[in-house]
């Protein structure tokens, strides 16, 4: 599904040049500071990606269009905000309170990211919509559910773990591709244009527990798709619940 080489991180330069000393680590605590709606709309023109770190949960009842997706309850969410922001581009943080947007601006201090947070959606969701501004909304499905609209129609399932991960155990029928190869990285544009799902196709995406794959919706979104639901429990939740699994070689397993 993927080229036969390394995937590098979209900030890895930054991350090169912290390692070199020539980004230096924040050495006092960062503060974000809040922004209007109307503010963070003309920021959004101007190229400023949003970075909505709600749980997917609140992030799929309504968000800002083009918002990635991640986790800030996630221990690897600086990484992924890395993975799937482009290199050097300035970004703003969308959270649940003001005290999460000065713990997301915080943790992203570790990898020198924090100096590229513009400042926060004060106010969250809530004054965006206050203010007149539209939301889009990701549906989230039960595994039960998907079960049986699998059975029943034919729903697309997209699993975006890892390799390791799909070969102990994957949906049959299901396709592959990890999120990290849905976002620009660096030398390697994103590789959406492999899947064989087009953007008009419902499509039910997993991971193990349900967060990567509400940040690959986020990145799905961006570039089209339309039909998109969000596996609440991920394979975590299909397995517990006794449903079929096969391996990487095809054959009906457990993980």
């Amino acid at each position: 599904m993927q080229d036969e080489q390394p995937v590098k991180p979209a900030n890895i330069l930054n991350i090169v040049a912290t390692n070199q000393g020539k980004r230096p680590l924040t050495l006092t605590k960062p503060v974000a500071k809040p922004l209007s709606p109307a503010r963070i709309k003309e920021l959004m023109a101007a190229g400023h990606a949003v970075v909505d770190a709600r749980s997917s949960a609140t992030y799929g009842a309504g968000h800002i269009a083009g918002a990635y997706n991640v986790q800030m309850d996630s221990t690897e969410f600086e990484q992924r905000v890395g993975w799937v922001v482009p290199d050097n581009t300035p970004i703003i943080l969308v959270t649940d309170s003001d005290a999460d947007a000065q713990k997301c601006i915080y943790n992203m201090a570790f990898i020198a990211l924090d100096q590229l947070v513009t400042g926060f959606l004060d106010g969250g969701i809530d004054a965006w919509m206050a203010a007149g501004y539209p939301i889009e909304t990701v549906p989230q499905i039960d595994v039960h559910t998907l079960r049986n609209r699998l059975l029943a129609n034919g729903l697309q399932v997209l699993d975006v773990r890892e390799n390791d991960e799909w070969d102990e155990g994957h949906i049959e029928g299901a396709h592959f591709m990890p999120y990290t190869s849905l976002a620009q990285q660096l030398d390697i544009p994103p590789q959406i244009d492999k899947l064989a799902i087009t953007p008009d196709q419902s499509i039910a995406v997993t991971c193990a527990t349900g967060k990567r794959s509400s940040t690959a919706i986020s990145l799905l979104k961006q570039n089209g798709y339309k039909y998109l639901y969000n596996v609440t429990g991920g394979m975590e939740a299909w397995e517990n619940a006794g449903f079929k699994m096969i391996d990487g070689d095809g054959n009906v397993c457990s993980i």
